[in-house]
């Protein structure tokens, strides 16, 4: 008899033991399925964002030949741009040393005048015509007032605006003709 009871808790032990295992067994499969279930989702969900970058990036290329079209139809106005600069830098250039040569011209001529009257006249005449100049003119007290007698000095001469204006008016025909040879460089 103590076989038989032995054999008998040991069934029974037996059917416990298979009883809890196959409840974990069973646990673990739902588990497993929900897992299979999340990966499905997220495959899923990978194919439509997969499809939606695929999308993204053809528009992205498609803005990128867009842009890219649009810069070449640019080009030649930016060319443009950089030659203007190019010929207006190159104009006052030219223009600059045309003034300068014509101050230091001008300057000249009013130095080698003023030597002219003073070698043509004796010394006492001189001093006798610089202060009867200096008492006909009103002495400036001022910055401004002397500023304001040099620029009459200057340009009130009718002989010397007739040069001005001849001399802006070469300035302007070979503004003109830098003009016209650089439209014909650019053809």
């Amino acid at each position: 008899m103590l076989t038989q009871i032995s054999v008998a808790v040991i069934a029974i032990a037996f059917a416990v033991l298979v009883f809890f295992l196959i409840k974990t067994l069973k646990a673990a499969t739902g588990s497993l399925d929900k897992v299979t279930q999340t990966l499905q989702e997220v495959q899923k969900t990978i194919d439509e964002l997969s499809y939606e970058l695929k999308q993204t990036i053809r528009h992205t290329n498609d803005i990128t030949v867009d842009v890219q079209h649009k810069m070449k139809q640019i080009d030649p106005v930016m060319d443009t741009v950089k030659n203007l600069g190019e010929s207006l830098s190159e104009i006052t250039y030219a223009v600059k040393q045309v003034s300068s040569g014509f101050v230091s011209r001008f300057k000249q001529s009013k130095a080698e005048s003023k030597m002219n009257k003073e070698l043509q006249t004796p010394a006492r005449a001189s001093v006798s015509t610089s202060t009867s100049a200096s008492a006909s003119a009103p002495v400036a007290v001022t910055a401004q007032d002397r500023t304001f007698q040099s620029y009459d000095a200057v340009y009130n001469n009718d002989s010397k605006e007739s040069k001005v204006g001849k001399w802006l008016g070469y300035v302007d025909m070979a503004a003109g003709l830098w003009s016209k040879f650089r439209r014909q460089k650019a053809r």
